[in-house]
């Protein structure tokens, strides 16, 4: 018997565990893949003398963590490495934009592309320099974020108060047409927003282009050297080293609720795995409310608003081991880790049109990875190994392009995804696929069949629109990482903050666990018990709290 069991070994999981772990409880990690990591493992299968990552690949939220930075990862072999530039957006009618490490690199090449946007983005890094470090504290705490929140407030008032919140809450589109003369800085911002899955049209989205843009100038995007897996690799050594256990190959089907209490887990073949103190939940909200937790032992009106969770976009992820460095027709793109494509925010937007009308883009935004210029260790010198990925509608309704995709998303139809997906990047780079040597196509079904919480294909466990986030995540209430059963906690990208490599979630619910379930955790089960009494919870978003 342990202290406390975690279901999933994705880096949450992993995150919460070594907190307890060093708190000196006793833990068990139960994984249902062969191997840890969750959405962070890296393999040989595209090429023997490649290593590609399987899902995620660069890391700008780890970097500026806190609760990375804690686990002092280095000391059990983590190295990071970073490209000799952070992101490219290559242009078809003008110089590429392009995120450096240092403001004045990126500022030279905006202020090129049209006078006084250099400036401009000058005085965005001074706002950045002001706020910056309340952000990411307020961020990555638990929420509210009292401490962080009050000081993030006071600066706030400093650094241009409501006029600056009104720019942060701007779809990017419009942020960038007011701050922006010329394409390049419009298009740093609505391509990082669009990373982080919000369309150039959605409120908040400008906010998320500007923190992205600043983080990576901050921080780069960096990679763990020798690939994603080191950095589960790194996570798995140090909590075996403070005494805890990862069992790989023990799918949960079940957590055992007695008296309104997490008690342990049942494995789908059928054996008890008891917790003293608590049960953390590294899996998505939908995964555990209702199906790992049965009904009935949670409110009416959770699984009512468990209805109403939106996943991000379906995805589509390939993989290339190329013979050489992608002949990209701006030499400027060639340094850059990551890369996103397409024509202009104009283009951004008519991809977002498309996939929120379910159709297949014909025109994919790639968001790009060239991992052996980030880590030199990944391919053979003189080669490349890469991936892109692009995002479609979980229920497609038609194809704007000329295949006739359905959205079966069988080998034929993700084959022909990848082939819309090379032409585009031949679009910037004619003569890419000449260098491919070989490829590899993780469509939807591959993807969840590899992890379970990419349901469908979604990577950020749910939509970061801004109607999920806060209070609003996974459904509207506290925003903590506490549930109606006691000793239950959910620690998955479903939880505050949200998806990225960066283990708030897992630190959150590791923390919440060991304050044990008085205070806040009692709270939320009377509030749910409340709003499940006869007449309320009937699953309206207008009924009366």
């Amino acid at each position: 018997m342990s202290d406390a069991v975690v279901i999933g070994s994705g880096p949450n999981g992993l995150v919460a565990a070594n907190l307890l772990a060093d708190a000196g409880w006793s833990v068990t990690v139960l994984e249902e893949q062969p191997e840890p990591g969750g959405a962070v493992r890296s393999d040989r299968g595209v090429d023997e003398a490649f290593v590609n990552d399987l899902f995620s690949s660069f890391y700008p939220l780890a970097a500026a963590s806190p609760v990375v930075a804690g686990l002092d990862l280095g000391a059990h072999g983590l190295r990071w490495s970073h490209a000799p530039r952070v992101v490219a957006h290559p242009r078809r009618d003008g110089p590429a934009a392009v995120l450096h490490r240092g403001r004045e690199g990126t500022a030279a090449a905006l202020e090129a592309d049209a006078r006084g946007d250099g400036e401009r983005w000058l005085a965005f890094c001074r706002v950045w320099d002001q706020l910056g470090d309340g952000i990411v504290d307020a961020l990555f705490a638990p929420f509210p974020p009292v401490r962080s929140g009050a000081v993030l407030a006071a600066r706030l008032r400093s650094a241009g108060g409501l006029r600056l919140a009104r720019s942060l809450v701007l779809p990017v589109r419009r942020l960038g047409e007011e701050e922006f003369a010329g394409e390049g800085g419009r298009l740093l911002l609505a391509g990082n927003a669009l990373h982080a899955d919000l369309p150039p049209e959605a409120t908040g989205s400008g906010g998320y282009g500007w923190l992205m843009s600043m983080l990576g100038q901050s921080h780069g995007f960096p990679v763990p050297v020798g690939g994603a897996g080191a950095l589960t690799e790194a996570l798995v050594r140090r909590l075996r080293h403070r005494g805890g256990e990862v069992r790989c190959g023990t799918a949960v089907a079940e957590v055992v609720v007695r008296g309104g209490r997490a008690v342990g887990v049942r494995t789908a073949d059928g054996t008890p795995v008891t917790a003293r103190r608590a049960v953390l939940a590294d899996v998505a909200a939908p995964a555990l409310y209702g199906g790992l937790v049965a009904a009935e032992h949670l409110p009416a009106r959770l699984l009512a608003d468990m209805r109403r969770f939106q996943w991000d976009q379906a995805t589509v992820k390939v993989d290339w081991a190329l013979d050489g460095p992608i002949p990209w027709d701006d030499p400027a793109v060639a340094p850059a880790g990551t890369v996103h494509l397409a024509d202009g925010v104009d283009d951004l937007t008519r991809f977002a049109s498309q996939t929120a009308r379910g159709l297949v883009p014909d025109r994919p935004f790639l968001i790009l990875g060239q991992m052996s210029t980030a880590d030199a260790t990944r391919s053979p010198a003189g080669t490349e190994s890469a991936w892109a990925y692009t995002h479609v509608p979980h229920t497609v309704k038609g194809d704007a392009g000329p295949d006739g995709l359905t959205g079966r998303w069988d080998a034929a139809e993700g084959e022909r995804m990848a082939d819309r997906m090379e032409e585009q990047v031949e679009r910037y780079a004619p003569g890419f696929r000449q260098r491919i040597r070989a490829r590899r196509v993780l469509s939807p079904p591959t993807l969840q069949a590899a992890d379970a919480n990419l349901v469908g294909g979604a990577i950020n466990g749910g939509t970061a629109a801004m109607h999920q986030q806060l209070f609003f995540r996974p459904v509207p209430g506290t925003g903590r990482p506490e549930t109606p059963v006691r000793g239950l906690y959910l620690a998955s990208a479903s939880a505050h903050p949200g998806g990225g490599v960066h283990g708030a979630p897992g630190a959150n619910a590791a923390r919440a666990a060991l304050r044990g379930s008085g205070g806040v955790g009692a709270a939320l089960v009377a509030a749910q018990r409340l709003l499940s009494r006869p007449g309320r919870g009937k699953g309206h978003a207008f009924d009366e709290a």
